[in-house]
C-alpha cells in the first residue's frame, strides 16, 4: 500500500458561498434530492453550487458496488423513488438550468439495473424543461445493450460512462465493472449518432503510456469527449492516492488527447467528469 503523500498548494480550495450556492442547496434539499456533488465530496461543489448548477444522482444513494475510490454508500438499496423523476425535473426548473448533469448510482439489484427509471427521469426533464440541454452519466448496465438502448433512445444530448482508470489498474479500483465492458458501452452509444463522453482519474499509479493507451482505446470507440482529473482519497477506506499529477503532466495530457482525435478535452488537478459540462455540447 502506497504510503501517505502531501497534498500539494494546486489542490488546495476555499469554498465559497453566495446566493446562488445558498438557493442550489436549498432547492436540492427541500426535494430530498440526492447530489453526487455532496456524496463524493466534490472539490468543485462552492464553485458549481455558487453558480446554480449541480450534478443529480438520481435511484437513491445507496449503491450495490463498492469501487474503492468512491464514498457513495454501498449496500442493499431502498426501492427506486417513483416520484424521483419529476423531482428532478422540478428542480431543474426552478434552478433555472441551461444545462443539467445527472448520475446515478449502480442498481445492480433490479431486473433491468435501474434503466427505465433512467429514461423516465430523461422524459420528464425534456417535459419540464424543454429548453434545458442534458448530460446523462450512466452506469454500465452489466454491458446489456437492451438496457442502454433506451437511454439512448431517450435522447439525451450526451452520454457519458466512465472508464475511471487504465486497464491494468481496473481490477483493483473498479469493484464490478470491466474495462473492456465500458469500452463497449461508450461504442453503443457513439454507434447511435450521441455524443459519448468518458473520464478517467490520475494518481492512481497509472503512467503516462498507459494513460495514451486508454486514449486510443477510447477513440476507437467514437467516443468525443474526454475529462482527466486527479484522485482524491474521500475517505481512510478508499484507496489511497499514489501520486498528486502536476499541472503541466494533466496540460501535456490535454495536448495529447486532442492531438489523438478528441473533439472536447478537460484536464486539470480538480477537473471531475461534469466540470464545465455545458461546454461539452455541440
Amino acid at each position: 500500500m502506497a504510503g501517505y503523500v502531501r497534498k500539494p498548494e494546486w489542490l488546495k480550495i476555499r469554498l465559497r458561498g453566495n446566493e446562488k450556492f445558498t438557493h442550489t442547496k436549498h432547492v436540492v434539499e427541500s426535494h430530498g434530492l440526492h447530489t453526487i456533488c455532496t456524496s463524493g465530496k466534490c472539490p468543485n461543489l462552492g464553485e458549481c453550487w455558487g453558480r446554480g448548477t449541480a450534478t443529480f444522482m438520481i435511484g437513491g444513494e445507496i449503491c450495490t458496488r463498492s469501487c474503492r475510490f468512491c464514498n457513495t454508500l454501498t449496500g442493499k438499496p431502498l426501492p427506486l423513488d417513483p416520484d424521483e423523476p419529476e423531482k428532478v425535473a422540478e428542480s431543474i426548473r426552478l434552478m433555472q438550468l441551461r444545462h443539467a448533469v445527472i448520475t446515478s448510482v449502480d442498481r445492480d439489484d433490479l431486473p433491468d439495473l435501474g434503466s427505465e427509471h433512467w429514461v423516465k427521469t430523461i422524459e420528464a426533464v425534456r417535459r419540464v424543461c424543454p429548453e434545458t440541454t442534458l448530460e446523462v452519466l450512466v452506469p454500465d448496465f452489466q454491458g446489456r445493450n437492451e438496457l442502454i438502448d433506451p437511454v439512448v433512445a431517450a435522447a439525451p444530448d450526451i452520454i457519458s460512462h466512465n472508464m475511471e482508470t487504465i486497464r491494468r489498474l481496473t481490477p483493483g479500483v473498479r469493484s464490478a465493472a470491466r474495462y473492456d465492458v465500458s469500452l463497449q458501452v461508450l461504442q453503443r452509444i457513439a454507434s447511435q449518432g450521441v455524443v459519448a463522453k468518458t473520464g478517467i482519474m490520475a494518481g492512481l499509479g497509472e503512467t503516462v503510456d498507459e494513460v495514451h493507451e486508454l486514449m486510443d482505446d477510447v477513440l476507437q470507440t467514437g467516443a468525443s469527449v474526454l475529462t482527466i482529473g486527479q484522485y482524491l482519497q474521500p475517505s481512510r477506506k478508499n484507496i489511497p492516492v499514489s501520486a498528486y499529477i502536476t499541472p503541466e503532466q494533466f496540460e501535456a495530457y490535454r495536448k495529447t488527447a486532442l492531438e489523438k482525435g478528441f473533439r472536447q478535452v478537460e484536464s486539470a488537478p480538480l477537473v471531475r467528469s461534469s466540470y464545465h459540462a455545458e461546454k461539452h455540447i455541440c
